[in-house]
């Protein structure tokens, strides 16, 4: 019998942090992370209009570049934990959205309650009835021809809110041709009677959005609205500047203040802007971009909203039943997003195979130069493992099991491309106004909010932490205390690209004040995936080769690396398997860092010293949407089924697509195929983009796989994966 993840680790490291073993040190040498200058960032809220206009007029000012205030590249992943939810007397166990946190629902394109499928897809809402397995309702949102505009939803009860990111759509029975504000469109709809209820469209981009219960909070993100004249021939980049400060400081309150247009059926359209006393900043802000966080009650209807807004950037949301974390990158105007995925050709360091390596657990002492005891600071080794090999799990894959070939045209939603040029970084200027020769090291701004309480939320704290995360997994909020992963990467334009690292810090919750820490994670590598579950962290660092880290984080002030498995390839996204097991879904790769295709692998982490792989399943050239998109990926621990998008390249067949739900059978220490899922591909006479059969979703209701793309939902068997139904999307 196997004991639980958080059990096994309590007790292997009660023992464990007896020895130096268990802190990773060893007798290697240690490896200290760049000293980074946080400084304080405390947010208050402006005195009123005039105290808000003579702080981001001069914030702004010293920001402004030549060319304006320019954009910002927000990159960002979501992530997410699978969770299950049973109402005995109404509906059959069923899987509901793969969230990070339980009780904190995320949007996605599919939702259920058991008794019905809610989807979008192509400009249209769908409700099926899931006992018929007929479509009961059907709302088209937006017009036919923008059938393109990507939509996700959160529903509670028979409220649904749909979320255009897109800012450019206009809904169904618009009078006007552009709509008033530009920007993010939210549509409550009443499933019930199936129509719109009203839309609230703020001026600025969608960041993301949570909802606890029926109250949603959504993040958006807008930048002053200034004019700056064209430039004149022959002008030097310092008139430039100097034109653009002056233009700043002449820009009025309204600039700044966010707006929103708030439409209800019947009623004419109202334009409403945040009050000032309404918007909080920090000690240290750019004035180039603010947050609003709206609150809306999907029981009370739009009329809940009650907005805040943060002079700050934001990237990240995270969130748990009580608390809201936004996160932001304030000193980069043009973030560089961690890579999703490696570069393919990455030169080679060592022809000798890796095998699956657990960290040593010998009781060595640990080496010159650790941390002292009473530091809050912890090292993680920076020398090769060096301990026995462990057995080499070869991949199932059937080779003879037919390929999955990948979408022509990527999907809007996937990532760039690994080999794509990142955005180049404009330097920010410093406080003085003369421009920097190189940007500043990375820093990544928490902003806490208490969203305990109905009506809006209620500002708690703020910090920062050097680098920058990965995504929302790389934020944990346990036992009064919040963790963060991030990556320190080398400066632009540094020679020295091996510099960077990554690091664990920990944070009072109620503060965060940093109170530990653990860095030198991954030297010259970057992080690709995090995952906390209570006391013991996990992170993967990949380059050339995959180190799993498992980290001890019971004492905050004193976070430790426990253990090390280095293996070839990476792991994208790393999901609870039960007890003392792990799932990582990524991609294989060569010794030298080359991606050979996509892989799940099975962890035992019950000994948090020696995580092993037990199994591996290797499909060659190919790649999963769960490896970026987490909602994408279902584990139902009740019959060990994993069901994720795969598609795959490099079959016999040159030129022709064939994209399935793979249903892998996860045992106690093994991973096995156990059959393809695959949707009825569009006639020749429709649209292959608006009739997309490449499945994204996946639920499990009772007995029933339900495979969502944008061709329809299919209905199979979770035994025999045979076809019960078929529910095309019609336009």
């Amino acid at each position: 019998m196997r004991t639980s993840i958080g059990t096994a680790a309590a007790a292997a490291l009660a023992c464990g942090l007896l020895t130096a073993a268990c802190t990773g040190g060893g007798a290697t040498k240690p490896s200290a992370a760049p000293p980074v200058a946080l400084g304080g960032i405390k947010l208050v809220s402006y005195s009123g209009c005039d105290d808000m206009l003579e702080g981001l007029r001069g914030a702004a000012a010293k920001n402004v570049g030549p060319w304006g205030l320019g954009g910002n590249m927000i990159m960002f992943a979501r992530g997410a934990e699978a969770t299950a939810s049973q109402d005995a007397k109404a509906a059959p166990a069923y899987s509901t959205t793969n969230v990070h946190e339980a009780g904190v629902d995320e949007p996605d394109m599919v939702k259920t309650d058991g008794k019905r499928i809610i989807s979008y897809a192509a400009g249209v809402l769908r409700v099926v009835d899931v006992a018929s397995k007929k479509e009961t309702g059907t709302l088209r949102l937006v017009p036919e021809e923008q059938y393109w505009a990507p939509g996700e939803l959160l529903v509670h009860g028979d409220r649904a809110l749909v979320i255009f990111s897109a800012g450019d759509v206009v809904p169904l029975g618009a009078t006007v041709k552009r709509p008033a504000v530009f920007g993010p469109r939210y549509m409550l709809v009443d499933l019930k009677d199936m129509k719109p209820l009203g839309t609230i469209t703020p001026k600025g981009s969608h960041v993301d959005a949570r909802m606890t219960g029926s109250t949603v909070r959504l993040v958006v993100r807008s930048q002053p609205d200034i004019t700056f004249p064209d430039s004149r021939p022959n002008q030097s980049e310092d008139e430039l500047v100097q034109r653009n400060r002056d233009v700043v400081r002449k820009a009025p309150i309204d600039a700044w203040l966010p707006t929103y247009e708030v439409s209800v059926p019947g009623q004419q359209a109202r334009t409403e802007k945040l009050k000032c006393e309404q918007v909080s900043h920090p000690d240290d802000y750019t004035g180039t971009s603010l947050l609003s966080l709206h609150t809306i009650d999907l029981e009370a209807g739009l009329a809940s909203d009650d907005p805040i807004a943060v002079a700050a950037d934001g990237d990240t949301v995270y969130a748990t039943p009580t608390s809201l974390y936004v996160t932001s990158n304030p000193r980069y105007w043009w973030p560089r997003p961690i890579d999703a995925r490696p570069i393919e050709d990455t030169p080679p360091v060592d022809a000798t195979p890796v095998p699956d390596t657990p960290a040593p657990t010998s009781s060595a002492p640990v080496s010159p130069g650790a941390a002292p005891a009473d530091s809050p600071t912890v090292v993680a080794p920076r020398d090769p493992v060096t301990s026995p090999p462990a057995e080499k799990v070869e991949p199932s894959a059937d080779p003879s099991m037919p390929t999955l070939l990948p979408e022509p045209t990527p999907s809007p939603s996937a990532p760039e491309s690994p080999t794509a040029t990142p955005p180049t970084v404009t330097p920010s200027p410093d406080k003085s106004g003369s421009r920097e020769d190189q940007a500043p090291p990375d820093r990544t701004e928490v902003h806490r909010f208490d969203i305990s309480g109905v009506g809006a939320p209620r500002y708690v704290a703020s910090g920062a932490v050097p680098g920058r995360l990965l995504n929302q997994y790389s934020l944990s909020d346990f036992d009064g205390h919040l963790r963060v992963a991030t990556t320190v990467d080398a400066p632009m334009g540094g020679p020295d690209a091996s510099a960077a690292s990554s690091g664990v810090y920990v944070l009072k919750a109620d503060t965060l004040a940093q109170v530990g820490q653990v860095t030198g994670l991954g030297k010259g590598e970057r992080i690709y995936s995090v995952r906390f579950i209570g006391p013991v962290g996990y992170v993967v660092t990949f380059k050339q080769v995959d180190p799993l880290y498992t980290l001890d984080l019971r004492d905050p002030a004193r976070p430790a690396v426990t253990g090390e498995l280095k293996i070839t390839g990476y792991s994208a996204y790393l999901h609870p398997a039960g007890d003392g097991r792990l799932l990582g879904i990524g991609q294989e790769a060569s010794t030298q860092g080359r991606t050979l295709g996509m892989q799940v692998s099975l962890f035992d982490v019950a000994d948090p010293a020696a995580p092993k792989r037990l199994s591996q399943f290797h499909q060659k050239e190919s790649a999963s949407e769960a490896e970026w998109d987490p909602h994408a990926f279902l584990y139902w621990p009740d019959s060990g089924l994993a069901v994720l998008p795969v598609s795959s390249w490099g079959g016999s067949d040159a030129g022709e697509s064939d994209m399935a739900a793979m249903v892998l059978k996860v045992g106690d220490d093994s991973i096995t195929q156990a059959g393809l899922v695959r949707h009825p591909k569009p006639a020749k006479s429709q649209d292959p983009v608006r009739f997309d059969a490449r499945i994204q979703r996946s639920l499990i209701i009772g007995d029933t796989l339900w495979t969502l793309s944008g061709a329809g939902l299919k209905a199979s068997d979770t035994t025999t994966l045979a076809d019960q139904a078929w529910i095309p999307f019609r336009v």
